[in-house]
């Protein structure tokens, strides 16, 4: 395992060190997807969406710091999926047989299995901005964005077969500052139309035509589109 504030990869993550594992991300974001497919992933792993109920979970843990609230919640993604694999929930493992034996990866009962978990959001002062629930609350964030910098937390969480999903073996949150230019109603009203930021925290994206609006950032580009690549590989590589 790589030292405290050690940068080293390990070999990074190469096939044969996740030939006995199988990898599922908890996540049905093709962003995150396009992240593990980056670092080399593509056909190692597996993408379905987590059963957590996010709803309860956001309303149990709105008063934590945003830092602290996008880790809690990826913590819940990915161990409500390994708890349903472990109690062998009928729709969920079928979901997951499938998905492997398309893509030949075999059968996650006689192998170590990671569940990858992840949440993003936004924090403008303290304020957390995720998914608008309307355009016109997409027009409220986008207008609060406008001419100021917010941060961008992404919590990442991954839980292993070995301990039974009750614990996670990685847990932690990056975080991106972000400025926006300023945005006149014309620009606001033009990006809602494309209906781009109507799934996306804080109403944007920055790896879409939201990334016109983004004028400095200071920190990981991957923390903002929805899973920190670097951190990420490091801490895979530090439990593979």
């Amino acid at each position: 395992m790589a030292a405290a504030g050690d940068d080293t990869l390990n070999g990074l993550l190469v096939s044969k060190n996740l030939a006995t594992i199988n990898l599922i991300l908890a996540s049905q974001s093709p962003r995150r997807a396009e992240i593990l497919d980056m670092m080399g992933l593509r056909g190692q792993y597996i993408a379905i969406p987590s059963p957590l109920d996010e709803s309860e979970l956001q309303q149990k843990f709105e008063s934590e710091e945003p830092h602290e609230y996008a880790r809690i919640l990826a913590n819940g993604k990915a161990r409500a999926l390994g708890e349903a694999l472990l109690n062998k929930d009928d729709t969920i493992v079928n979901t997951v047989a499938e998905l492997q034996k398309n893509r030949g990866i075999g059968t996650y009962l006689h192998t170590k299995t990671l569940v990858i978990g992840s949440d993003t959001i936004v924090d403008c002062n303290g304020q957390i901005l995720e998914k608008p629930t309307s355009k016109n609350d997409a027009v409220q964030m986008l207008t609060k964005l406008s001419g100021r910098w917010h941060k961008v937390h992404t919590g990442v969480s991954v839980y292993s077969s070995l301990n039974s999903y009750k614990d996670p073996v990685i847990s932690f949150t990056e975080t991106t500052d972000v400025l926006f230019g300023s945005l006149s109603k014309k620009d606001i009203d033009a990006y809602v139309a494309t209906g781009e930021p109507m799934d996306k925290a804080g109403s944007y994206g920055i790896q879409g035509i939201g990334g016109q609006f983004v004028k400095e950032i200071k920190g990981d580009f991957f923390t903002v589109m929805g899973l920190p690549m670097h951190r990420l590989s490091k801490e895979l590589s530090s439990i593979l």
